[in-house]
């Protein structure tokens, strides 16, 4: 005698195959990526003017955005708030959470003039900023050491607020948005 199946379980079969299907040809048809089927004088296909700029300025406001709420949340706040000298309560973790935050926040404004250029707007308003992005490299490092002081941190705040004007006057406002702290470390 043949057994039924539950309808439930059929449409659950298909649902999971159909996802299953998506997500090979979403990651290239599931050939490992290096199977070398194409050959190696194959070129990639320059992208339209339009598509470089359809993202941009909210790729610029994400990417300003996590960099300037990381700043504030674990650099200016706790160096305002007194975490950052010796003898304070948390001190070592305030200064490596710093530390992580200032290198995320570099590493986010490095993006974010990337993403400007492909705005015309926008990459003039942000192009005489990159020296200033260059500046705070090492500062993540002096951040989690503990040698910071005030003036490296007003360089920051000073960074990220030239940032956000320039934005502003492109019309891509930035807003605060504080990464958490796993997007801090990775």
């Amino acid at each position: 005698m043949p057994r039924t199946v539950p309808l439930r379980r059929l449409f659950l079969a298909l649902l999971l195959s159909c996802a299953v299907l998506a997500g090979t040809t979403a990651c290239g048809g599931g050939d490992g990526g290096g199977s070398g089927t194409s050959s190696s004088s194959a070129s990639p296909t320059g992208t339209s003017s339009a598509e470089a700029q359809k993202f941009a300025k909210t790729r610029f406001v994400a990417n300003a955005g996590l960099a300037a709420g990381a700043t504030y949340q674990w650099v200016v706040k706790p160096y305002r708030a007194g975490k950052f000298k010796k003898g304070a309560d948390g001190r070592t973790f305030a200064l490596v959470k710093a530390g992580l935050a200032g290198g995320f926040a570099y590493n986010r404004l490095k993006a974010a003039t990337e993403n400007a250029k492909g705005d015309p707007l926008l990459s003039k308003a942000v192009a005489p900023l990159t020296a200033g992005i260059a500046s705070l490299k090492g500062l993540a490092t002096k951040l989690r050491k503990g040698e910071a002081g005030a003036g490296d941190i007003g360089a920051f705040e000073s960074v990220i607020s030239s940032v956000k004007d320039a934005g502003k006057s492109a019309g891509a406002e930035v807003k605060d948005k504080v990464p958490s702290t796993s997007q801090l470390g990775g």
